[in-house]
C-alpha cells in the first residue's frame, strides 16, 4: 500500500501495520489524519493479504487525541452533530473489523487516541504509558466509544473516575484495571506487539474472524447504543461550550 504524510501503512507476513505519523504533535488527530484513518480502514479491511491489523504511533507517543489547535473547528461548515457522526463512523469501521486488531501503546494515549486503543482487540503497553480522557477539562466528554469501552473493560466506577477527573492512568494501573493486556519496556513494545500480530496472523483467517465475532457479539448492541448516546451528549456539550464563548449582546447597553 502507499503512504500519506501523516499516516503510514505497510503489509507484510499477513500483518497490516498502521503507523500514526505526527510525532512532533504526539500523533494528535487533526482533520487530515482522521480522513486518512477512514480511507486506511477501508483499504485494509478490503485487502485479503492483511489478516491482522497492528496500530502504533511514531515517536514518543501512541496518540494524544484530538489536535487541540482544531478543537471546535468544523471543516466545510459542518454542524457539530455531522462532525461527531463522521468521526464515529471512522470508529465504527474499526469496531466492525472482522480482522483482529492489536495496539502497541507508548507515552501519551489520550482522548480520541485512547478510544482508538480501547477499540482494538489486544493492547500491548510500554511502561511509560499515560492514558487519560482530558475532555472534561474542556467541558466535553468522550464521543467515539470511550465511555462504553472503558466501562466494559475496567468497570463503571473506574470509568467514571477516568471520565470525570481526566486524571492519567499509568501502565501498572492500566494493567490491573484490564485496560491493557501486557506491559513491557518502552524499547520492546513494537517488537512484542509485532510478534504477537504475526503469531495470530498465522492462524486460519476464518477461525480468527469467528472467534472475534463470537466475543464481540456479547457487547455489540450495547456498545452501538452507547455510541448514539455519546453522539447526542457531545453535540449538546459543544453547543453549550459555543454559547459560553459568545459575547452577551446586551453588554454595554
Amino acid at each position: 500500500m502507499g503512504a500519506t504524510r501523516k499516516l503510514n501503512l505497510a503489509i507484510a507476513d499477513g500483518v497490516a501495520t498502521i503507523s500514526l505519523n505526527r510525532p512532533e504533535r504526539h500523533n494528535a488527530i487533526d482533520d487530515e489524519l482522521r480522513d486518512d484513518l477512514s480511507r486506511t480502514w477501508d483499504a485494509v479491511l478490503a485487502d485479503r493479504s492483511a489478516r491482522v491489523i497492528l496500530l502504533r504511533g511514531e515517536g514518543r507517543s501512541f496518540c494524544s487525541g484530538r489536535d487541540t489547535s482544531q478543537l471546535g473547528r468544523r471543516p466545510n461548515n459542518e454542524t457539530d452533530l455531522a462532525f461527531i457522526r463522521y468521526t464515529q463512523d471512522v470508529r465504527v469501521k474499526q469496531l466492525g473489523s472482522y480482522k483482529p486488531i492489536i495496539a502497541a501503546l507508548r507515552g501519551h494515549v489520550l482522548g480520541g487516541g485512547l478510544e482508538l486503543a480501547l477499540a482494538a482487540d489486544i493492547r500491548i503497553a510500554a511502561a511509560d504509558l499515560r492514558m487519560a480522557f482530558p475532555e472534561i477539562r474542556y467541558g466535553l466528554m468522550s464521543d467515539t466509544g470511550g465511555a462504553p469501552l472503558v466501562t466494559m473493560l475496567a468497570g463503571p466506577s473506574r470509568a467514571k473516575w477516568m471520565l470525570m477527573t481526566g486524571r492519567p492512568v499509568d501502565a501498572d494501573r492500566a494493567l490491573a484495571w484490564g485496560l491493557v493486556d501486557e506491559v513491557v519496556a518502552p524499547e520492546e513494545v513494537d517488537g512484542v506487539a509485532a510478534a504477537l500480530a504475526r503469531e495470530i496472523a498465522a492462524a486460519p483467517a476464518d477461525a480468527l474472524a469467528l472467534v472475534k465475532q463470537t466475543v464481540d457479539g456479547l457487547w455489540h448492541g450495547a456498545l452501538h447504543a452507547a455510541l448514539r448516546q455519546e453522539l447526542a451528549a457531545q453535540a449538546v456539550l459543544f453547543a453549550e461550550r459555543s454559547s459560553r464563548r459568545q459575547p452577551d449582546p446586551r453588554a454595554g447597553a
